[in-house]
């Protein structure tokens, strides 16, 4: 164990408990700095508990136990690193935990059942999961919140088996269980009354599934018949790289704001809007940059560095929150200077690999798992690979029309949805144009058995894969369910794989098999 890359062998961290036998060693200096910053998340948490309300929350809401797993997390998150990776993963991670915080603090002050705060209640227009918070960014006095990211998709991040009694109890509703098991679980959450319930508003969009969209329809009839908040439902156009749909598009963003406006009274602000405009294309101007570098022999934010961020950034931030402008420079920098100093990520790169589907909720770190195990470094996913146009950032009457455009083209391209939509080219063909880019010669291919898009085009994928000699290696999971497919189940996947068609040896045998189905 020391302070170089690959140096310690991470599988014997492991115990049959919930945590780690002990800390990762990293050097003095590495090592004192990741138990600083994982003190500060302790202190977040700390932090959190001091509100009546959220004390409140932590006792009503059955999901709430599980962030006493962050700190868990984000040892999870950032096994392996070092040096430059090290402080990026760290300035991350715990911002999106500081965030996060923050959400679930607004949700318990504004909640009808906990703080009942009318007036916040009334500034908060309620978002589905999956959905763009983009015709958020001219209502600076509103505040676009989701309920589903913190109850199952971050909780899911936190522990595996979060969403198990959600998705029993929608099936015991009556739902099908051959769905997707996240919209599966987030109706079972408004089924077993463990949503808070608050907003003026909520807007709904026709997301990424038939699954989605079930699991919409449930949470609309009680947040509308019960709850008393009106719904919007976006219709988005599902062939969005097709000219002939963008002005319907556009009228869907128009209808969506006039909706806003007319429930809550807040009027648009276009000064705010392009002030949030500037930073989204600055967050895209660095997502571009740091894929650029991936691109490189020397790459800098592979797997999780990239994956998490991204998300957080692109799709819940989307400009509206100055602190992530001020990290992105931070990171851009960091980024730049390893790069020219040449910084290894794992103590061998044997395989360049693009990650494509949708990746399993409950194993989010797999990759981290795979570059230290096997030397395999996930250099993009399908979930990064989202907008790389640049909108209008200058307030003029002809940017203001193009601005509900622009707004349609971040709505279309959301995470999940500009991939699973929008035709055989987006989800397929293109995959191979990014495995050129990146010098890929490896595709890990999620195969989530409740995606019918992803699993209706699996003969193809192998097929064009054998025709241009990419090893494509198929991981199958069930997203938010790992009694389905556990954590070692996707492992062996991927160590058959190795063994079997490479012939390769892992690079730490200690991590080849894991005893860790009942950890965080």
């Amino acid at each position: 164990m020391g302070k170089e890359v690959g140096s310690c062998q991470l599988g014997k961290m492991y115990s049959t408990g919930k945590v780690r036998k002990h800390r990762e060693w990293r050097g003095v200096k590495d090592t004192f700095y990741d138990y600083v910053r994982w003190l500060g998340i302790l202190g977040i948490l700390g932090k959190f508990m001091l509100h009546p309300n959220n004390v409140k929350g932590f006792f009503r809401y059955r999901w709430m136990v599980n962030y006493l797993a962050a700190p868990m997390m984000i040892d999870r998150l950032t096994e392996g690193f070092r040096g430059p990776q090290l402080r990026i993963a760290h300035m991350q991670f715990d911002l999106i935990v500081k965030e996060m915080a923050l959400s679930i603090q607004d949700l318990f002050r504004a909640d009808r059942r906990i703080g009942n705060d009318k007036k916040l209640s009334d500034r908060c227009v309620l978002f589905d999961e999956n959905e763009m918070t983009a015709i958020m960014m001219g209502f600076p006095t509103l505040k676009g919140i989701s309920r589903e990211i913190p109850t199952l998709y971050t909780a899911n991040l936190l522990n595996q088996h979060s969403a198990e009694h959600y998705i029993d109890v929608a099936q015991e509703f009556g739902l099908p269980g051959d769905i997707c098991p996240m919209p599966e679980a987030e109706c079972g959450f408004s089924i077993d009354d463990d949503y808070c319930v608050l907003g003026k508003c909520a807007v709904q969009c026709n997301t990424t599934c038939d699954g989605s969209l079930l699991g919409n329809g449930v949470i609309a009839k009680r947040l509308e018949q019960e709850d008393g908040i009106p719904i919007f439902q976006l219709a988005t156009p599902m062939r969005h790289r097709e000219d002939d749909v963008q002005d319907y598009a556009a009228q869907e963003i128009r209808n969506a704001i006039k909706f806003i406006e007319d429930q809550t009274g807040a009027q648009w602000d276009w000064d705010y809007y392009f002030e949030c405009a500037k930073r989204v294309n600055y967050a895209t101007q660095c997502r571009l940059e740091w894929l650029d570098i991936n691109k490189t022999d020397y790459p800098q934010m592979p797997g999780m560095l990239l994956t998490l961020y991204n998300e957080t950034n692109y799709l819940g931030v989307c400009g509206k929150t100055p602190i992530f402008e001020t990290i992105d420079r931070k990171i851009s920098k960091m980024v730049e200077d390893a790069y020219k100093n040449k910084t290894m990520v794992a103590k061998e790169y044997r395989h360049r690999a693009v990650v494509w589907g949708v990746q399993s909720q409950y194993f989010f770190e797999m990759l981290n798992w795979m570059t230290n195990c096997w030397g395999i470094l996930p250099l993009t996913d399908m979930l990064s690979m989202v907008n790389d146009k640049m909108i209008a950032d200058t307030d003029t009457p002809e940017n203001r029309k193009q601005a509900i455009y622009d707004m349609a083209w971040l709505t279309e391209n959301m995470i999940m949805r500009n991939r699973t939509h929008g035709g055989y080219r987006v989800l397929l063909d293109e995959l191979w144009e990014f495995c050129q880019q990146f010098n890929a010669d490896v595709v890990i291919l999620w195969e989530h058995m409740g995606c019918k898009a992803l699993t209706g085009l699996h003969g193809q994928f192998e097929e064009q894969a054998r025709r241009l000699g990419i090893h494509l290696i198929w991981v199958t999971h069930d997203l938010c369910d790992p009694r389905i497919m556990s954590r070692q189940g996707i492992r062996d996947q991927i160590n058959r794989y190795m063994r079997t068609v490479f012939r390769e040896e892992p690079l730490d045998p200690s991590l080849e098999y894991l005893q860790d189905e009942v950890s965080w």
